[in-house]
């Protein structure tokens, strides 16, 4: 029988393995959501519904896995916890109902699932990390170790990078108004992703802050499924707009 550190590791691995794949197929795939929706992907579900069947494993699992280990009453992990949940509860419950869709709008239920499937693995992981195996975490000294705080203020940046860009996009057209138009302000500044590249640093952050391969996993997969993304709407705002600013980058400013 295997035991729950070799399960553990079983999914790490498979993380790993999961971003390569990643990166290969959606070099010549485009995904199916937001402005690359289309037909011939099966079927689908509203999109606020979608979005929670995307998002809220991590929230639920992450808390399961936390609460059920011995670390769950120590200080650093329980600020860990607060910084997954601060994401991934609103993202999973809040930020749907402020989304605004018309009537009909869908997402592919294929790609929720996968989201959600990956949402759930990766929920078991870092909650299980940071609320059992992560022995480190338990020590009071971690909380003063520069690992943590330095984590915690990259969690930060990057997180209000990725909300206030999230913002400029749910506030460019106004009640009524249809259509897409070209983002300026706050990140939109250097890239036409920065809302990729805020959630990129957040996990940057907890990783360190957790001090985890867990934490690396995500990170990576992250990396995997949004630097491509970005640079495939990077290259559709070019196309779409002939006045689009041609210093932006499309994820990482000056670079990429």
């Amino acid at each position: 029988m295997m035991t729950d550190d070799s399960v553990f590791n079983g999914f790490l691995i498979g993380v790993f393995v999961w971003a390569i794949g990643a990166i290969v197929v959606l070099r010549w795939v485009i995904a199916p959501y937001g402005r690359h929706q289309r037909d011939g992907w099966g079927p689908k579900l509203p999109t606020r519904l979608a979005w929670v069947v995307m998002e809220s494993p991590a929230s639920l699992l992450f808390a399961y896995f936390f609460f059920t280990g011995p670390n769950h009453t120590q200080i650093a992990p329980l600020i860990l916890f607060g910084l997954w949940q601060l994401h991934y509860a609103h993202r999973a419950f809040i930020y749907p109902l402020q989304l605004r869709v018309k009537e009909g709008d869908s997402m592919t239920a294929a790609i929720a699932l996968l989201g959600g499937l990956y949402c759930g693995v990766n929920g078991y992981l870092n909650g299980s990390y940071v609320g059992r195996l992560g022995t480190h975490l338990a020590s009071a000294e971690w909380l003063s170790d520069w690992r943590f705080i330095v984590g915690v203020l990259v969690f930060f940046f990057g997180y209000a990078l990725n909300k206030h860009s999230d913002h400029i996009l749910q506030n460019l057209r106004k009640p009524g108004e249809t259509g897409y138009k070209i983002p300026y302000g706050g990140g939109y500044r250097f890239v036409s992703a920065p809302n990729y590249l805020g959630e990129l640093i957040t996990w940057i952050g907890f990783a360190l802050a957790s001090w985890s391969l867990a934490g690396v996993s995500f990170v990576v997969f992250t990396g995997a499924n949004l630097i491509p993304r970005a640079l495939i709407n990077h290259r559709w705002y070019q196309e779409k707009f002939k006045d689009y600013p041609p210093e932006r980058k499309a994820v990482i400013p000056f670079l990429l």
